[in-house]
């Protein structure tokens, strides 16, 4: 029973030598390892989150600036357009301003022609009308 108890002893010491030793050179390297690579996992994501934060607010800050660019060329080709409009009224102003005064001085001519023409006429008729008369009669006024 000596032998056994001493067996005994012995294999307890034994396993607790063996677990100290696995611990110090196998479980404690082996956390360590674990311990470094979850901090490096924990880091390459924080990183990660960080970079797609930024991607993120550059992305809104981009999307911003298109929304301004197009409002500020929404505005000018409104200005422009409106400027393109009053240039367009104005040209058309003066071309009815033209027609309306070349209208007008073609009435005047046409005018002018056609008392002409009744004053001629007039003049012919009284000429016309001694000269029938004066074959009608046979004789000179």
């Amino acid at each position: 029973m000596i032998n056994l108890d001493i067996a005994f002893v012995f294999q307890l010491v034994n396993f607790l030598v063996l677990v100290l030793l696995l611990n110090v050179f196998l479980y404690k390297p082996i956390r360590k390892q674990l311990a470094d690579r979850a901090a490096q996992i924990n880091g390459a994501k924080q990183k990660s989150a960080e970079v797609d934060r930024e991607v993120q607010e550059k992305l809104a800050s981009y999307e911003a600036r298109m929304r301004e660019i197009r409002a500020g060329a929404a505005d000018e080709r409104g200005a422009l357009k409106k400027e393109a409009q009053q240039q367009e009224a104005a040209i058309l102003d003066k071309a009815r301003a033209e027609a309306t005064e070349s209208l007008s001085a073609i009435k005047a001519k046409v005018a002018q022609e056609a008392e002409e023409a009744r004053r001629m006429l007039t003049a012919s008729a009284e000429t016309l009308s001694s000269e029938i008369c004066e074959k009608v009669l046979g004789r000179s006024l």
